[in-house]
Parts: C-alpha cells; structure tokens; sequence
C-alpha cells in the first residue's frame, strides 16, 4: 500500500467520485447557515440538511465533499490521548434520490482496495443486523466472506436523530494488528480498542421516524458517506494517530521548534504539544470563517481554545507570544485545499495575536492568585478549591471557570462548582433588577432617578396626541434637552440631531409581534422626525429619530403624529396574516398553526406549521379565500377579555407565546366563500393594530412560497397598492415579451412560446443524430488507424476540449464496432484532462479492464480515475504530461497479453 500524504488523499477520494459522475463543491463554512442547532458544522452532512430533506433543491444528485469539522464535547480529552482532536476533515460521497446501497458500497471497496491499493484482507465490513440487503451485496456483489461480516445493533449501525430520516450504516473496518489490541478473546470489528479503526461509514436514508419509533419507507432515498481523512491518512501512512499524519506532525514540529520541547520524550510536554496543534487547526479555520473570540457562542469556543493554546505554551516555557507562528504553519499545510486561510492569513493571524495578548494580560495575575488559594487548600488539607475563591478569580482576573477547574485537576483538586454557579446566579439577578429599575436603558447605564412608569400607548384610536417628554437620549447620554444647533457631531447623513425621546404617551406603535414601527414626527419647540419605535422591558416607548430644527427639553409638551398612510398600509397587511391563517387552516386542517410573521407596508411574511410544499391549487385556494373574505367586507372588532373566555372563543394563539391573564381579541365577522355566517373569518390573539373593515385591505396576491425550517413553510404576498403594483408590473413584462416576440397582444404568447419549444425539441434531435453520426465518423477513422498489439487494436487520441458526452459516444461506437477494441480517448481544456478508456469484449476476455487501464493512463498526469471493465472515466491535472500519458496504453496492453 503507497503512504499517500494527506492532501493527496483529499484530493484522490474528490477526483474519483467526480469520476462516478459527483459534483464536487467547497467545504461550507464551520458557521452553519440557517440552522440555529449548531454551533459550528461538526460533521459532513451537517450544511446539506436542506438538500436531504427535500426543503432546498441539490445543485446535483450526485455531490462529493471534503468539509471542514469541528466538535468540542470531548475537550477535556484532547492532548491526553492520540485519539481525540477538535478539528477534523470529513470526506463524503452524498446521493439525493439517485443510487442507493448497491453502487455506494461498490464505489466504497473499488476506492479503499484499488485506487487507494489496501489490502483486501485487512478490510472488515458491518452492516445493521436486519439489512439484509447490505449483507446480501457484501457478499454476493463484493464477494466477502459471510463470517467477515459483522451484524451490529442500532448502536452501531443504525443513524438516527429524534424524528424524521433515518436508515441502517454499512462501516468498512481497517486491521491494524494484533500491536493495538485490547487482548480480549471477542476482540472484532465495533470493539472500543484501537485495533479495528473505521475507515467508512456508508448511511442509507431510507426510513423515516414519526418519533415514536414507527418506521415508514421514504419515497426518495439518499446516501450519506462519512471518511475521515485523518483517520484514512493513520491507514494510509501507518503511524500510530492523528498527531502523526504528515500535515499535523508538521505543525506540531513547528510548535517544538517554538517551545524547545520535542515530541515523545515526555508524556507530559507531549499533552501540551498535542492540545496546542489540534486547538490551532480549530482556531485558523474558525477564524478564517469568520468567527472572533466572544463570552459566548461560538466565539467563545474559539476564546477557549485559543487561551488553552497559549496556556499550555506556557507550561512549555514560552513567555512571549508565539500562536500566531503557529498558525502560519497551519495556513501552509491547508492553503493548496483551502487557499481561503491564505488569502485572509493577515486576519487570520490577528485574530490568534489578539487574543494571545489580551490572555497574557490577565493570566499572570490570576495564576498567581490561583497558585496561592492552591497552597492554602494544600496546607489547610482541603481538596477543593471554593466557589468563593473561583468566583472572585473570574469576576476580578476574568480567570475562565475551566481553566481554573483544568489547573485544580492538576494539582489533585477538586472545584466548588455548585457554590461557583449559585454566585453567577447571584449576580445576573443583581444586574437583572437593576436593569429593571432602569428600564432598558439599564443595558447603557442610564439612570432615570427612580422614573418607572410606563408610555401609555393611545395608538388603537388615535393617530395624533399630546404628550410631554419625560426622557432624552443623544450621544449615548441621558440628558436634559437637545437643539438643533448644539454643536454635538453632525450625523454622517443629512442635517440634525440624532436621539431617543421617551413620551408619557404616545400613538406610535413599537415594533413587536411582527409589526413593523410606525414613522412620523413630533411638533412643538422644534421638528423631531421619528423612524423607528421600540418598547423597553418596563413598558417605555423609546422613540428613535432626528432633531432637524428647533429645541426640545424634558418635560416640554408636544405633538407626535404618526405617518397616517404607513400606519394604513401596515394595517392592510396585518388585517390580511389573520384571514390567511384562517384561509391556511380551512385548505390545510387544523395542524397549519402560525409560526411567525413580518407585517410591513403592504407586505406580509408568514410563517406556519406544514410538512410539504403547497400545490398551486392549494395555493389558488388560500388566495381566493382571502379575497373573498376581503370582497365580503367583513367588520374588524378588538376586545379584552379574560384568557380564559379568548381560548373558549376558539382565538388562535401564537405557538409558544406567553401572554397574560387578559387578552385582545381581534375578530373578524360575517361571510366570506366557504365560511358560513354568523361564524367569525378569524378571531386570534394579537395586540397590533388593524383595519375596521376587511374591504379596506383592497386585495391579497401571494408572491412566494417555501420551506424555511423542517416542519415550518413560509408565504410571502402583498397587499393593496403592492398588489396593483405587482400585477401592473407582470402586465408591463408580459407587453415587453409581446414585443420582442413580434406579437399583437400578450394573449399569444403561450401558444408562440409552445411552438418554439416543438421547435428546439426537433432541433436537439437533430443535433443527438448529427452528433451521434459525428461519433460513429470519428469512431470509423480511429479504427482504421489503429495499431495492431498482438492480436487486438489499440486506439489513442487526443480530442481537444471534447465533452465528456462526446468522449463516451465515441468510445460506444469503437467498442460496438470492434470486440477487439482497447482505447483512451483524452480531451484537454487547458486547464485539466479528461479521460475515456472503452475495452472490447474479447479485450476484457483477455484480462484487460478499462477501470484498470484509465488508473494507470490518469496517474501519469497527477490524477486517478476508475470504472466498469469495459468503459471507465477519470481526470488530469497536468496538462504537459497528455502525450505520455496515451503513450503508456500499447505497453499496458503488452503487460496484461504477453504479445509481442
């Protein structure tokens, strides 16, 4: 077996799936898009959730990937043992609806026993011990020996995640002998020892769980391939771990270069050597991807294993910074893979030089203390170090609770973490009342002088009201009073002031529950104009704006006006999200419950609870329920009332909202299509404001449908004005068509547009015959010219930028046309080759397989391929190396003959 370094092994494993046909794309970012369960991507799967369920559309069926990990659960274990590391690279083959087990474990063996040349003897497959139809490939297709097949339980072999799609894994063990054994006599392939490692995990989506563990066959079934490639490189290379894979060994030279300490001459020095590699190919990726060091999140892991890093060089007795050259070596050995890291390496190396010294400005002082409530612990007898004492390290050193509780383990002690986490609680409920007393503006030190009373809101009835002002904000300040001329820094646009101003009442409508802020202005002593509102937690109204002439002062009357036709036009669409939750739950049944929304000027976004895509006549029917609901002019009423009385009502409430003992009620009365009167259109739960009168809304026209979470679909639409705007708009583009099209009216544009569409169809039947006839002319010349080897025909050529549909309809013709046919047909773009190998029938008789051959022909140029014994595929990098590289294919077919 050859020792492939590892980025040859990346690099292999992506060429040959794009062989199989595979779209190979980039490694997604460690920061997960859209997915609010993850912190950071920590498995190959992970970003392409969407594709496997079917919400978003795959830019192939077929993808192959080698994408970035990271998985912190085991941190504590990272550098006290060779297994365990927080960044890993996952290698994966992925299938969304096209092959399914046959080929996925096919293409499994034919990568590790031939393109990667492992010997088949030390290869062990498990499969779920009721697939049979796994069992019955390994066996009969692949030809393994039943009892080297092992069956496993659902622990082992079965991938499943709560509800929703699952299936049994197939996994391919590698033998690494009898020097890493546990000793135990049932010692075998799922044991926990190092002996039998995982090289492949093969995943067959093909169930799906209701969550009660009631399986039910999926429709479209998806494959889902797990490789690590450090784990493949340990087999490949034939070293003992991770650590000692040529790219990690590398940086961890680096790291003993920097510290004087070098690997394996002391178990303790190599814990620190292991923890400060694996933490910073974790912290260059992750602040490659964007993620900066916070006190939470994911930022706070790369906190963490920053100032583990520089914590552990200093065990190793570096005293000055030193990550950062670190990192530099880690760029180097990822930049060909991922040249990203060396196009952003001066932030990169920011990032790790930042938090080094803000780390080495704190850990002297709190080392110190730590060292000292160590030494009272050991001479008063105590084995734990008191919640008292962590608390203050953190709260005065900004000391990190696991870096105390790692240096603790150290010495042989214990930490009080009960009593450390009491007085967390302790001060977050201090800062919480004090941010209670405040208000929100708590959260920027302002101090009301012990002013807690609310805004009363007078916007349900009124558009304009008087109102003093009892609180100015500008310049990040509370003060007394504001002018336009004041001298504070001009605002980057326009003239004025910027400022928060607080009413002792207000007709404003803060944004909450979806609804967009009012805008508008205040008059009086001078024009405030208004363009955002929102509420504090102790019910103030906190209105956000521009002084733009005049002067205003606490407690000073004055005139806020909201703007009467945004208010209007997000009335209209409000008013509409209740008739189409209603009109949702009449098409969709009961399940179809709101989720979210967004209400804007004549705009909506809703969010609901439904598991599939909405047909167009679902959608038609939603649609024409709220504009018959809209058409009927049904009156809008609002009421408070007990909780208790809304909910036997039958009001619709918000999934998961809390509200209290009293509650608005917004009903809207009468008839509307598919609705019998006296029944409400809707009655729900909701403190926004809206219109008298459905009519008002004017129309309802939805513009977009989609899935934005598992279980959760979305409907954008618009109303009134929008609505004419959009339908003006489509007529516009519709007449603009027309025109280009040479047509009268519009109203012959479906028929024009059928007619061409018959006639790109003959079109491309007739460029498929030309081609094909093309083929078969290409085909008849390269046979006429080919050398005789023994007694079969070798053909080699080189078609300059040929497509790989035009390679294989010429290699169809010469091996339809010849049984004694052997050739490699190469197309070169520039930029890389592409090769085709067909074999005859009487050639693959005489043990010559295309898969075989295209290897051999493709390895000359750099690159690999593989196939079927009579037609095969693969790829080259080196573009110089074309001509000897067809040169290799008479002495190939010399070697396998014997002719002379």
């Amino acid at each position: 077996m050859e020792k492939f370094g590892l980025n040859e092994l990346r690099e292999r494993f992506l060429s040959f799936f794009e062989s199989k046909g595979h779209l190979r794309l980039p490694s997604f970012s460690l920061v997960p898009q859209g997915d609010k369960s993850l912190l950071l991507i920590n498995s190959g799967m992970a970003p392409m959730k969407p594709w496997f369920t079917g919400e978003q559309e795959p830019p192939s069926k077929r993808v192959c990937t080698c994408q970035k990990c990271i998985r912190t659960g085991d941190i504590d274990n990272i550098g006290k043992t060779a297994r365990h590391g927080t960044y890993f690279e996952m290698l994966g083959n992925f299938s969304f609806g096209d092959y399914f087990k046959e080929d996925a474990i096919a293409w499994c063996w034919e990568f590790l026993t031939e393109d990667l040349g492992i010997d088949a003897a030390l290869l062990y497959p498990s499969v779920y011990f009721e697939d049979d139809e796994a069992f019955d490939i390994w066996r009969d297709k692949i030809g393994i020996a039943p009892e080297r097949i092992a069956k496993l339980g659902k622990a082992d072999n079965f991938w499943e995640h709560g509800s929703g799609p699952c299936g049994p894994c197939s996994e391919v063990y590698y033998d690494r002998g009898e020097k890493y054994s546990c000793g135990k006599p049932d010692c075998a392939p799922g044991c926990d020892c190092d002996r039998f490692i995982e090289v492949w995990n093969n995943v067959f989506t093909q169930f799906d769980n209701d969550g009660n563990n009631n399986y039910t066959e999926l429709s479209q079934k998806n494959i889902d391939t797990g490789l690590g490639l450090e784990r493949l490189a340990v087999v490949c290379q034939g070293v003992d771990s991770l650590f000692d894979v040529d790219t990690v060994m590398a940086i961890t030279n680096r790291v003993s270069e920097l510290t004087g300490a070098r690997y394996g001459l002391s178990p303790k020095s190599d814990v620190s050597l292991r923890i400060i590699t694996d933490h910073l190919r974790s912290a260059v990726m992750m602040a490659c991807d964007g993620v900066l060091p916070s006190n939470e999140g994911r930022g706070y892991v790369l906190r963490r294993l920053l100032r583990r890093a520089a914590r552990h060089g200093r065990l190793l007795g570096v005293r000055g910074p030193f990550l950062a050259d670190v990192a530099e070596t880690v760029i180097r050995m990822n930049e060909t893979a991922y040249p990203e890291t060396r196009e952003r390496e001066k932030h990169i190396k920011s990032v790790v030089a930042a938090e080094e010294e803000a780390f080495g400005r704190t850990i002297d002082g709190g080392l110190a203390i730590l060292e000292n409530v160590l030494a009272a612990a050991e001479e008063a007898g105590r084995s734990v170090v008191s919640g008292e004492d962590a608390f203050r390290l953190y709260d005065t050193y900004g000391f990190p609770i696991d870096l105390t509780l790692e240096l603790a383990e150290e010495r042989g002690k214990a930490v009080d973490t009960a009593g450390f986490d009491a007085l967390m609680r302790e001060q977050r409920e201090r800062a919480r009342a004090a941010r209670l007393a405040l208000g929100d503006f708590g959260w920027e030190g302002f101090d009301f002088g012990g002013d807690r009373s609310e805004t009363e809101f007078v916007g349900y009835k009124k558009d304009r009201c008087g109102a003093k002002i009892t609180a100015i904000i500008a310049d990040g300040e509370l003060v007394e009073s504001i002018a336009f001329d004041d001298g504070r820094e001009a605002p980057p646009e326009g003239g004025g002031t910027d400022a928060v101003i607080v009413l002792d009442r207000t007709p404003f409508y803060a944004e909450m529950g979806g609804q967009s802020a009012d805008r508008g202005e205040f008059f009086g002593n001078g024009l405030f104009v208004v363009n955002d509102v929102k509420k504090s937690k102790g019910g103030k109204y906190l209105h956000y704006g521009r002084l733009v002439s005049g002067a205003y002062a606490v407690g000073e009357p004055v005139a806020a006006s909201i703007s009467t036709p945004r208010r209007r036009a997000i009335e209209r669409s409000h008013s509409a999200t209740h008739l189409l939750h209603s009109a949702l739950r009449l098409v969709l049944g009961e399940h179809a419950h709101q989720a979210g929304s967004l209400v804007e000027p004549d705009r909506l976004r809703f969010d609901f609870t439904h598991a599939e895509a909405l047909t167009g006549d679902e959608l038609a029917r939603v649609e024409d329920i709220v504009n018959a609901a809209i058409l009927a002019g049904s009156p809008v009423t609002a009421r408070e009332m007990p909780i208790d009385e809304a909910k036997k009502l039958g009001a619709a409430a918000l999934f998961g909202e809390k509200y209290g003992n009293i509650v608005r009620v917004v009903t809207m009365d009468g008839e509307a299509a598919g609705l019998v009167s006296p029944e409400p259109v809707s009655i729900e739960l909701c403190g926004g404001t809206h219109l008298d009168n459905t009519a008002k809304i004017g129309a309802f026209h939805i513009t977009a449908e989609f899935s934005v979470a598992s279980g959760v679909r979305r409907i954008e639409a618009v109303t009134g004005r929008e609505t004419l705007d959009a339908l003006r708009r489509a007529e516009t583009r519709l007449m603009a068509l027309a025109d280009v099209m040479k047509l009268e009216n519009a109203g012959e544009i479906e028929q024009r547009v059928s007619g061409l569409m018959r006639e790109l169809r003959e079109l491309r039947r007739e460029a498929e015959a030309y081609a094909a006839k093309a083929a078969g002319g290409e085909a008849a010349g390269f046979l006429a010219g080919a050398r005789r080897v023994g007694d079969l025909l070798s053909v080699t050529a080189a078609l300059p930028a040929a497509s790989p549909e035009r390679l294989r309809q010429i290699g169809d013709v010469l091996r339809e046309r010849s049984d004694d046919v052997v050739a490699v047909l190469a197309s070169n773009d520039g930029d890389k080759l592409s090769f085709l190998a067909v074999c005859g029938k009487n050639a693959v008789a005489r043990g010559i397989k295309a898969g075989e051959l295209v290897k051999e022909v493709t390895k000359v140029c750099g690159g690999s391929g593989g196939g079927k014994p009579d037609s095969a595929m693969g790829g080259g990098r080196d573009v110089s190396k074309l001509d000897d590289a067809l040169a290799i294919v008479d002495d190939f077919i010399l070697g396998k003959t014997g002719a002379l």
